[in-house]
């Protein structure tokens, strides 16, 4: 992509309401555009990085037998009344009568949803365990909408559904789901930890959520650094300096983002909906289920609040939007048909690059390239005949020619 045909123009101020460092960076680099309040669009930069996370999640369920659907938005109050949550959640739920009279919902969540209608699929043990997800739009009248993409009104989510016949069955996948999700987080760069949580209007039982640290985190987790014992301090019995329940160790206090999380639901929406199958015995019994999500676009804004300087983002190499943002500082005719050789040399070795080759000064161009954050800055001088690699993380240099360049980069992202 040559940044002239870009679309999305760099910017030095934002709207005062934004009060997260995250909506303030992607929106002055041109990923994301408000809409209103918590709602975002993504623009051409933003929505690469959502493709490269969107698929590294959908890779990992994948892996773990996952099979890939996708639910509607609108949702009818007929599929919640069984439950009886249409007016517990009227107060996140939007929630309308459309022309026809009937009362419709926004997908908040998509439990009682998937539970419909895999009771019209499942009759016998035979046809369980079942691992069924989704990428989709979710809505919800959140009151704090000040975290950026980290919590939105409209966002995107993975929710994975699981169904068994046994809760030892699903406590064999929960741990295999868990696993998955520490892969998901490490292969985005992100340090990610297991944390015990409550688990709410979901689950009787502790779930689990993944967080990151970072000071604009909206949890707080007390935590073992010696055993990696960790607790959300809703429900931890201990606090900061105490002893760690499991190894003796002083805990710790860190405030920290919650990443993704995970449910074992029981047979919690399966009983009042009446999802069942018959066992090997002739028996009838409630199909097990467990619930298991990560937010995109709060994985990508989470990636900016751990990974960001003074000068802008600092994308992990995973989620870099193009692997190298080509800067051109030449001016003379040789030199630019050099640019554009490397250009298309690259291009030709696999790697997605973003060209600067706007008619702007050279300061400018790096300030953007600093606030924009793909790992590397390979710099075409007027006078050096040496390339110039800049990583973007400490803004360590190489200099070298083409080759010596281009190993740098292949070792980097191999």
């Amino acid at each position: 992509m040559r940044q002239t045909k870009l679309f999305g123009k760099t910017r030095k101020d934002v709207s005062r309401d934004e009060k997260s460092t995250n909506a303030e960076l992607l929106t002055k680099a041109s990923f994301i555009e408000r809409e209103i309040a918590g709602v975002y669009n993504y623009l051409p930069l933003g929505f690469k990085v959502y493709q490269k996370i969107e698929q590294i999640i959908r890779e990992e369920m994948n892996k773990i037998d996952g099979q890939e659907m996708l639910m509607t938005a609108l949702q009818s109050k007929e599929v919640w009344d069984a439950t009886k949550r249409w007016d517990g959640l009227e107060e996140i739920m939007y929630q309308f009568r459309d022309n026809h009279g009937s009362e419709i919902g926004l997908a908040t969540t998509h439990e009682e949803p998937i539970t419909n209608i895999v009771k019209k699929h499942v009759e016998s043990y035979k046809d369980l365990p079942i691992y069924l997800y989704q990428i989709q739009t979710k809505f919800r009248n959140e009151r704090r909408v000040k975290s950026g993409i980290i919590r939105g009104r409209e966002f995107e989510m993975k929710d994975l559904y699981s169904f068994h016949t046994s809760q030892s069955d699903l406590d064999k996948f929960y741990q295999i789901a868990h696993e998955a999700y520490l892969k998901i987080f490490k292969r985005l760069g992100l340090e990610a930890f297991s944390v015990e949580a409550s688990g709410g209007d979901m689950s009787k039982e502790y779930s689990h959520e993944f967080m990151v640290k970072t000071e604009a985190g909206e949890d707080v987790t007390i935590l073992c650094d010696k055993c990696a014992w960790a607790q959300n301090a809703e429900i931890a019995k201990i606090k900061k300096g105490d002893k760690c329940p499991k190894c003796g160790a002083k805990v710790t206090e860190a405030k920290t983002v919650e990443a993704g999380n995970i449910f074992r639901l029981g047979n919690k929406y399966s009983s009042s909906m009446g999802l069942q199958f018959t066992d090997q015995d002739g028996k009838k019994k409630d199909v097990i289920m467990g619930s298991y999500g990560i937010g995109l676009g709060r994985a990508m804004g989470t990636i900016v609040e751990a990974s960001h300087d003074k000068d802008g983002i600092i994308w992990t190499k995973t989620t870099t939007p193009y692997h190298i943002h080509l800067l051109n500082f030449a001016k003379n005719v040789k030199k630019q048909a050099r640019v554009e050789k490397i250009y298309n040399d690259l291009n030709k070795a696999g790697f997605e690059v973003l060209y600067d080759d706007r008619d702007i000064s050279f300061g400018k161009k790096l300030k953007d390239a600093d606030l924009i954050g793909i790992c590397f800055q390979l710099i075409v001088n007027e006078t050096k005949e040496d390339l110039e690699l800049v990583f973007r993380a400490d803004h360590k240099k190489v200099m070298g020619d083409y080759q010596t360049i281009l190993k740098s980069i292949k070792e980097f992202y191999k």
